[in-house]
């Protein structure tokens, strides 16, 4: 071959690798690195696994003590759920005449050191995907990226319709948050990266300014802040949770981490505390501390059983103060029976007396008779108060038995408090999937009862003359 040949297949060399590498750096910037005019690059790229690989890590390493060789039964192997692996590493070394000769892969590495070196050779495979005159550093990368050496070196296999990726490491618990940490890294920086739409404003907006839950429902920061902050604020925390409509269906509430990245740290408490609040309402053997400095709740004690008279013990947590249940008087034991309050039995006396009597004139003047007069007032306030709930609200929740006041409307009832979906005509507990079929079954006593309406008297009277119009 004479020089202008040699000159000749010089730059054609120089223009293929130069187009090869543009085309790399136009559709994988982030894996490149080095310049091809010298003879040295590097690729660093990721693996992508499809959504919800399993990734199982086993050791099988036999380890040797002493002047015995004993072989240490392998750890438990753990699953992982990752949509991506750790970069792998190759230093290559393009000669002057590439793409018709060959690449020397002068290293391989993997990130965290995940890929074992026992075993098939990455490199060998790798090199036997070259072909004369044709670039073979895309395919390299494009065989890395989605996961197809894996197959080739038999690390990846399907169970039950399902790929399971095996990996042998000889110390797998150091292995697993390697794992899991650039797994979520790799995740967080591509959400941060893509455009979402709000499912609340309907406006597409960059991962950055986004939250994605736990259940993969994007909303924008903005609207999760003015509707978490909104139901915080109003004590509705029961909503405090994905604002899709499915999610909603089933009361899917949002985790701590989740209400952290998105409202302040005075919501937060005040959502803990609601949370709190909420819990211990549902529990209905608590009873809150009679000591006037603590209210503490305090629930029944553990392992009591039912109907045993030890199940009226209540001991305060913060103050230590023991009382019953039932009087709220310091514990007088499981046998004695509660004794009636002193005030009561003293108040009763005195109500049970003719006015203006010796007796009554007595109790005045030994226990007050402005003191009297105040009990008295705030008995017959506690006595009107019930009296106004009977009259004036519907049958209690049949689950928490809280009480609401209803003008009109409808009578399918939800309890903000528990939930519960009931019937506020009658109490019946409904069915939170078909509540209306309550109200729309003959023969049941709510039936065509769904709303009340009242008959406001003369609402229309006729004009005079109208008829003649």
């Amino acid at each position: 071959m004479d020089g202008s040949s040699l000159e000749y297949d010089s730059d054609t060399c120089t223009a293929l690798q130069r187009e090869e590498w543009e085309v790399l750096e136009s559709i994988h910037p982030d894996c490149l690195s080095g310049d091809p005019l010298k003879g040295l690059i590097r690729l660093e790229v990721p693996v992508d696994l499809p959504d919800s690989t399993e990734v199982l890590v086993t050791n099988d390493r036999s380890i040797e003590t002493g002047s015995s060789s004993t072989s240490q039964s392998p750890c438990p192997p753990r699953t992982l759920s990752l949509t991506t692996l750790p970069p792998i590493l190759l230093d290559v070394c393009l000669p002057s005449t590439y793409p018709y000769t060959p690449p020397q892969i002068r290293a391989v590495h993997a990130t965290y050191s995940w890929l074992s070196l026992n075993g098939p050779d990455l490199r060998e495979l790798l090199a036997g995907k070259w072909e004369e005159g044709q670039g073979v550093l895309y395919i390299w990368v494009e065989s890395i990226r989605s996961g197809e050496f894996l197959d080739d070196l038999g690390m990846r296999t399907t169970t039950k319709g399902r790929p399971i990726v095996r990996i042998s490491h000889p110390t797998p618990a150091l292995l697993y948050p390697s794992l899991e940490g650039y797994n979520s890294s790799t995740q967080a920086a591509r959400f941060s990266q893509n455009s979402y739409e709000c499912e609340v404003c309907m406006t597409s907006i960059k991962g950055a300014r986004c939250v994605m839950l736990s259940c993969s429902h994007v909303f924008c920061r903005s609207c999760l802040e003015d509707f978490w902050g909104l139901c915080i604020r109003e004590g509705d925390v029961g909503r405090v949770g994905c604002p899709d409509p499915e999610c909603v269906k089933e009361h899917r509430e949002a985790t701590e981490e989740e209400v952290r990245r998105v409202v302040t740290e005075e919501e937060i408490l005040r959502w803990k505390w609601l949370r709190m609040k909420r819990a211990l309402e549902k529990d209905p053997t608590l009873v809150h501390c009679p000591m006037a400095l603590c209210q503490t709740p305090v629930s029944r004690p553990q392992n009591v059983e039912d109907g045993s008279p030890w199940e009226r013990l209540r001991t305060c947590p913060e103050c230590g103060y023991s009382f019953c249940a039932y009087c709220k008087r310091t514990w007088h034991g499981p046998v004695a029976n509660c004794p009636i309050s002193a005030t009561k039995a003293i108040l009763q006396e005195y109500m049970a007396l003719a006015e203006g009597s010796s007796q009554r004139k007595m109790m005045e003047a030994r226990y007050g008779r402005s003191t009297l007069q105040r009990l008295v007032t705030e008995y017959e306030e506690e006595r009107a108060f019930h009296e106004w709930l009977e009259r004036c609200t519907g049958t209690p929740c049949p689950g928490c038995n809280l009480r609401v006041e209803k003008h009109s409307g409808c009578n399918h009832m939800t309890c903000i408090k528990c939930g519960q979906h009931y019937c506020y005509r009658c109490g019946e507990r409904l069915d939170r999937w078909h509540p209306y079929k309550h109200f729309s079954t003959p023969g049941l006593r709510c039936f065509s009862k769904l709303f009340d309406f009242e008959s406001i008297d003369n609402e229309w009277q006729p004009v005079e003359g109208f008829d003649v119009i």
